[in-house]
C-alpha cells in the first residue's frame, strides 16, 4: 500500500525536472554556457551542497572557478564532456551522472576503494542446484537448516502472494539471511514491501526532505517516514542482512529500515550510500543530468548519503576465498544458529 511519504516521493518526481528546466539567466548552447548552466543546476537543487562541505571540504564556488578555466569556446564536444563529468563528480555521489551520446560520467569511487566482498561463483556453491526464484528473489535452504534469500536488485515487483509462499517454505528454518550485497536499488516501494515481512508494528524508520528554493538550505520540514507490518506471512525468528559498499540507493534505505528492527542484525561491510532520492534535468546542448534532489535521514536525523555501518563488520577472507566459502556468510550462520 501506498503511504502518504511515497506519494509525496512520485509527485516530486514529475515536479522538479519540470522546475529545473527554468533557468532565464543562462542562455546559449556554447560551451560556456552548458558549464555554467550545468553549475546551476547543481547549485540550486542538489541537496547535499552543505553536507559535503562540512564532511570533506567541499566548496562549490571554488569548484566554479577552478573549472571555468578549463573552458574554452573551441573546445570540442568530447573536452566538454571530459570537464563537466571531472566537476560533477567533485560531488562523490554514485547518483550524479552527466548523460551525453559520448558517454555516461560515474563516480565509482564509493566502491572501488573498498573490498568487493561479494563472489557469485562462491555464491553458487551454497544456492545449489534445487533453489527456487520468485519475483527476482533467489532463496534456499542451506544444509545447517538456515533460510538464506538474495536480492539482486528492487528495480522489478515483488508479489505479495510470492513473499508468502516463499516465507512459508523457508518457515521452519532456525534464521534467515537477506542478501542484498551488489544491489544497486531500484524502487523504493519494493523495499519497502521486503522489509515490512520483518516487523509487527508500525514503526518510525526515518525521515525525508524536498527542495524548496534555489539555496543551500532552502528544504522544506523534514517528514516522517514509516514502515508497517506486511499483511502477510511475517518473520518472527532471528534475521540477518548481510551488505556490502555496493549495496546502494534503494538498497541503502532498506538497510537503515532493517537495522532498527528488532530481531534484525546487519553483517559485512558498510553500505554505499546514495540516500538522496535521483531526479533530472537537461543542459543546452541537450545532455542531461542525474542528481540528488532530496536528502533522506534515519530515525536520528542522521544523514545516510554516506552508507550504514554494519553491526558487526566482516570481510570476506582470501583464505576462505581459495576454499570456495564465504566469510560474511559462513559467520552469519553462525550468530543465527547461537542461542
Amino acid at each position: 500500500m501506498l503511504n502518504k511519504y511515497l506519494i509525496r516521493i512520485f509527485a516530486v518526481i514529475f515536479m522538479v525536472p519540470f522546475m529545473s528546466c527554468i533557468r532565464e539567466d543562462v542562455s546559449g548552447n556554447d560551451p560556456y554556457a552548458n558549464f555554467e548552466s550545468l553549475w546551476k543546476i547543481i547549485d540550486e537543487q542538489y541537496c547535499f551542497l552543505d553536507y559535503k562541505k562540512s564532511e570533506y571540504g567541499l566548496d562549490w564556488n571554488e569548484v566554479h572557478e577552478r573549472y571555468s578555466k578549463r573552458i574554452s569556446p573551441d573546445m570540442t564536444q568530447y573536452n566538454l564532456f571530459e570537464v563537466l563529468s571531472d566537476m560533477v563528480n567533485e560531488l562523490r555521489d554514485g547518483h550524479v551522472n552527466l548523460g551525453s551520446g559520448i558517454a555516461t560520467s560515474q563516480y565509482r569511487e564509493w566502491f572501488d576503494a573498498y573490498p568487493r566482498n561479494f563472489s557469485d561463483s562462491i555464491q553458487g556453491n551454497y544456492l545449489g542446484k534445487d533453489y527456487k526464484i520468485t519475483s527476482g528473489l533467489v532463496y534456499q535452504i542451506l544444509e545447517n537448516n538456515i533460510g538464506y534469500i538474495y536480492c539482486s536488485s528492487f528495480s522489478d515487483g515483488i508479489g505479495e502472494g510470492n513473499l508468502d509462499y516463499m516465507f512459508k517454505a523457508l518457515e521452519l528454518c532456525d534464521g534467515i539471511i537477506i542478501d542484498v550485497r551488489n544491489n544497486g536499488g531500484g524502487n523504493l516501494t519494493t523495499a519497502h514491501k521486503l522489509a515490512s515481512r520483518f516487523t509487527n508494528e508500525k514503526k518510525l524508520v526515518g525521515y525525508m526532505s524536498y527542495k524548496s528554493g534555489p539555496g543551500h538550505n532552502d528544504f522544506s520540514k523534514p517528514e516522517s517516514v514509516f514502515i508497517e507490518p506486511s499483511n502477510g506471512i511475517r518473520w518472527q525468528k532471528k534475521a540477518v542482512v548481510i551488505a556490502n559498499r555496493r549495496s546502494y540507493s534503494s538498497t541503502n534505505d532498506f538497510v537503515n529500515i532493517m537495522k532498527q528492527l528488532p530481531n534484525v542484525t546487519i553483517i559485512g561491510d558498510k553500505t554505499g550510500g546514495g540516500s538522496g532520492l535521483p531526479f533530472s534535468s537537461e543542459i543546452p546542448n541537450g545532455w542531461s543530468i542525474r542528481f540528488s534532489a532530496s536528502p533522506m535521514f534515519d530515525s536520528d536525523m542522521n544523514q545516510l548519503e554516506f552508507g550504514i555501518e554494519p553491526d558487526i563488520k566482516i570481510d570476506m577472507l582470501e583464505s576462505d576465498i581459495i576454499k570456495g566459502k564465504d566469510t560474511i556468510i559462513e559467520e552469519s550462520c553462525t550468530f543465527l544458529k547461537k542461542k
